[in-house]
C-alpha cells in the first residue's frame, strides 16, 4: 500500500517525520535506486527498495523502547564530531534507535531511547507538554521569593518560562550550603533548569532528571538501561495522547 515516504521512514524508526523530511530534502533517500527529494512522495514499503544513505531500511520492525540512566560526561547523540563518548556507547546496539530529546553533557539521569519515530516526535513536541522531573542541587539557601519566581516563570533566553512545580528539600550546611530542589517542567528549552535557577540567584551544582511522563529511573544506576515493559509503553503512549488533548483549545488555535 502506498504511503508518504516520510511516514514510512518514521514508522521504520529511522527518524521522526520532521527529521525524515530533512533526509529527503538532502537527497539521502532512494526508492528503487532513484533519489527522491520531493516531500509528499509515496512508496510501497512492501514492494519498494527504500534506502537511506545507501542502506535499505527495515519496513517491518518491532519497536524498541529503552530507559537509560545517562551519566555525566556523555553526549546525547548517536555520533559526536569531537569524539566524546555518546549514549550509544552505553547501549551498544540498535541501528535506528534514537534518544528522545537531550540531556546536557554535564547532566545525568533518565533518557528515553526508541525506534518509534512517531512517538519520539510526539513526546518531544512542546505542544504535548510531557512532564520532566529533575532533582537539582543548588548552591545556597533559597529565599521563598526565589522559589515563587521559579513556580510562576522567569525570563531566560527566548522569553518567559512556563509555570513549574517546585519542592524544596534538605539544606546541607557545609563550607558552602547546598539545597536540594525537585523541579517539574513541561518545556524542554536548552539548559532550561540551569538557566531558571541562575536567573533567581541559585547556581546549579548537580542536575539529574528522574522522570519523563510516567517513566521513572527506578533502580537504574548510572550507565545502566533496560527495555520498557509493554505496560509502560502503553502508558507512555496513552499519557502523551491525553496530555496532547488537554492542551488543544476548542478554537484549534
Amino acid at each position: 500500500m502506498l504511503a508518504r515516504l516520510q511516514k514510512i521512514l518514521s514508522t521504520a524508526g529511522v527518524a521522526s517525520r520532521r527529521a525524515s523530511e530533512q533526509l529527503i530534502l538532502e537527497g539521502r533517500v532512494t526508492v528503487n535506486g532513484e533519489t527522491v527529494r520531493e516531500l509528499g512522495s509515496k512508496a510501497d514499503p512492501d514492494k519498494d527498495a527504500i534506502k537511506v544513505d545507501g542502506r535499505r531500511i527495515k519496513t517491518h520492525v518491532v519497536h524498541r523502547y529503552i530507559v537509560l540512566y545517562k551519566p555525566k560526561g556523555y553526549v546525547t547523540t548517536r555520533k559526536d564530531p569531537e569524539g566524546r563518548p555518546t549514549v550509544m556507547d552505553l547501549i551498544g546496539e540498535g541501528d535506528y534507535i534514537y534518544p528522545v530529546g537531550r540531556l546536557d553533557y554535564d547532566t545525568e539521569g533518565l533518557l528515553l531511547m526508541m525506534t518509534d519515530g512517531d512517538l519520539a516526535a510526539h513526546l518531544m513536541h512542546p505542544r504535548h507538554e510531557v512532564d520532566k522531573e529533575y532533582e537539582v542541587i543548588v548552591l545556597g539557601t533559597p529565599e521563598p521569593r526565589s522559589i515563587e519566581k521559579l513556580r510562576k516563570g522567569v525570563y531566560i533566553e527566548g522569553g518567559r518560562t512556563s509555570p513549574a512545580v517546585v519542592h524544596v528539600g534538605t539544606t546541607v550546611k557545609a563550607a558552602r550550603a547546598t539545597t536540594k530542589l525537585t523541579i517539574t517542567i513541561k518545556q524542554g528549552r536548552h539548559r532550561q533548569i540551569r538557566k531558571m535557577c541562575s536567573a533567581v540567584g541559585l547556581p546549579v551544582r548537580d542536575l539529574r532528571r528522574i522522570r519523563m511522563g510516567p517513566i521513572g529511573l527506578g533502580r537504574l544506576k548510572p550507565g545502566q538501561w533496560r527495555d520498557l515493559t509493554a505496560a509502560e509503553v502503553s502508558r507512555l503512549k496513552r499519557d502523551s495522547i491525553v496530555s496532547d488533548r488537554s492542551v488543544l483549545p476548542a478554537s484549534n488555535q
